[in-house]
């Protein structure tokens, strides 16, 4: 942990939380704010209690992430360097920011890959895929969700980013989904969340 936490109230919890480590926490400490040391997929398991909760416009959410290649840090703009993202946890000031969920019950903070495709996909209106690529892959962003330029694969943002296939294997902020899926949908939540980050709103 950070030195700049060290005297901050801590939690530890398994990494990925589900509502049975993160409910009573959110309870009975009743947070302003909350800062989340983990990686991307700890992240957004803490999101999708925020949400489940109705708590995603009360609740501050900042990120100190483990690692120094976490997706969510590029994708907002937050340092990668742990001292500078406690520091900026315990002082940032908050932005609104889309929540991009997932028809799984899922959320996206940093990267999302599907990989294998053959299909079609589309970003609101616009067409992205249409026929057999590598990997698509999507990220958040202030905008909504985005396809990313690759071969194949038109870059675009919306609110939605909808995928039909034969079958592919999805991957969200580092955890591949059980069952390969022949659908899978990205698209903006009507509520954003709080993020703590540079700059402020």
């Amino acid at each position: 942990m950070p030195a700049a936490l060290a005297s901050v109230p801590a939690v530890v919890v398994p990494s990925r939380p589900g509502r049975g480590d993160l409910d009573p926490v959110l309870e009975e400490q009743r947070p302003g704010r909350l800062i989340v040391s983990g990686d991307d997929a700890d992240l957004a398991a803490v999101l999708v209690r925020l949400l489940r909760k109705d708590l995603l416009a009360t609740v501050e959410v900042a990120f100190v992430p483990t690692s120094r290649r976490s997706a969510a840090a590029a994708a907002w703009g937050l340092p990668q360097d742990r001292a500078q993202a406690a520091a900026l946890a315990l002082d940032g000031a908050v932005s609104a920011v889309p929540l991009i969920r997932d028809d799984s019950g899922g959320v996206l903070v940093g990267r999302g890959e599907v990989r294998n495709l053959r299909g079609e996909a589309y970003c609101d209106d616009t067409l992205v895929v249409r026929g057999t690529v590598r990997r698509l892959v999507a990220t958040p962003g202030p905008e909504g969700v985005s396809s990313q330029r690759g071969r194949g694969v038109v870059a675009a943002t919306g609110r939605a980013l909808q995928v039909g296939c034969a079958g592919a294997k999805v991957v969200v902020d580092g955890v591949e989904h059980p069952r390969v899926v022949p659908r899978w949908v990205w698209y903006r939540h009507t509520t954003d969340w709080l993020l703590v980050r540079p700059g402020g709103p």
